[in-house]
C-alpha cells in the first residue's frame, strides 16, 4: 500500500523552512570563514584556523594543526621510551627530553644521499623557528650502530645544527627505539660494493614533550611545512 501523500501545503512549508536553514547554514559558514580568515594566528593557515573556531564554538579544545604532516589512524601511537648513548658518550633515555618537542630521523652516517638531504630539513626548520628553536631538539638516530660509534656521530651532527643530538647504542638498544617508531631498516650488500648500505625508512617524526610522535613528514617534506607543524604544536602545549 503506498504511503500517504502529504498535502501541497505541507510540502510547501517543508522545502520553505529547508531554503531558510540553507540559508542560516551559509550564512554561520560565512561568518565562520571570515572569523577565520582575520583571526589567524602567526603561521597558521585558513583551514586550520577555521578548524580552531568551529572546535571551539562546539565546546571542543582543537588540536594544534600539523601542516604538512602525516596524521596518525585513530589509536596509532609511535614512540616512547630508549635508552640509548649520546654523541657524547652518556646513556640518554625519553626523560631526557622530557618536555622539550623533537624532530627525530632514523638513518645513518654513511648513507650518501637522503639522510644529509633530511637532516638538512632538519636544520632549516630550525632555523625557521625563531626563538622558538629552545624548546624543539632535533635527533639523528642511527639504524648502524655497528660503524655509528659516538665519536663518528658527534663529528656528523655537529656538520648540519649545533644543537641536533645524534643517538646510538648496541644492536638490541636501536632495535627496540626503531621498533617504537615502526622504523624498517636493513643490511644491504652486493659483490661490486667495498662498504654496506643500511636500507631504511626516512619519515621525519614531531615528537612531544610526552615522548609520543605528533605528526610525521614524508621525505623531500618542505622546510616551511615542518617549522609550522611545529610552531602549531608548540602553541598547543
Amino acid at each position: 500500500m503506498d504511503a500517504p501523500a502529504w498535502p501541497p501545503y505541507l510540502r510547501e512549508i517543508m522545502l520553505h523552512a529547508v531554503r531558510i536553514l540553507a540559508i542560516i547554514v551559509t550564512l554561520l559558514l560565512g561568518i565562520l570563514w571570515g572569523a577565520a580568515w582575520f583571526g589567524r594566528q602567526e603561521g597558521e593557515g585558513i583551514a586550520e584556523s577555521f578548524a580552531r573556531l568551529a572546535t571551539t564554538l562546539m565546546g571542543q579544545e582543537a588540536p594544534p594543526p600539523s601542516a604538512g604532516g602525516v596524521q596518525l589512524p585513530q589509536g596509532m601511537s609511535l614512540g616512547g621510551p630508549f635508552r640509548m648513548q649520546d654523541q657524547a658518550g652518556r646513556t640518554v633515555t625519553e626523560a631526557d627530553f622530557a618536555g622539550r618537542f623533537m624532530l627525530v630521523y632514523f638513518g645513518f652516517t654513511y648513507c650518501p644521499d637522503v639522510c644529509p638531504t633530511e637532516l638538512g630539513t632538519i636544520a632549516a626548520a630550525m632555523d625557521l623557528l625563531e626563538g622558538q628553536e629552545e624548546r624543539v631538539v632535533p635527533v639523528f638516530v642511527t639504524v648502524d650502530p655497528e660503524r655509528d660509534t659516538a665519536e663518528v656521530m658527534a663529528d656528523y651532527v655537529a656538520r648540519f645544527h649545533p644543537r641536533m643530538v645524534g643517538l646510538t647504542g648496541n644492536a638490541e638498544q636501536v632495535s627496540a627505539m626503531a621498533r617504537a617508531y615502526r622504523v624498517y631498516y636493513a643490511k644491504v650488500t652486493r659483490p661490486e660494493m667495498s662498504q654496506y648500505l643500511m636500507d631504511h625508512s626516512s619519515f621525519i617524526y614531531l615528537v612531544g614533550p610526552d615522548g609520543r610522535v605528533r605528526a610525521l613528514f614524508r621525505p623531500e617534506s618542505a622546510p616551511e611545512a615542518i617549522a609550522q607543524a611545529v610552531r602549531g604544536q608548540l602553541r598547543g602545549a
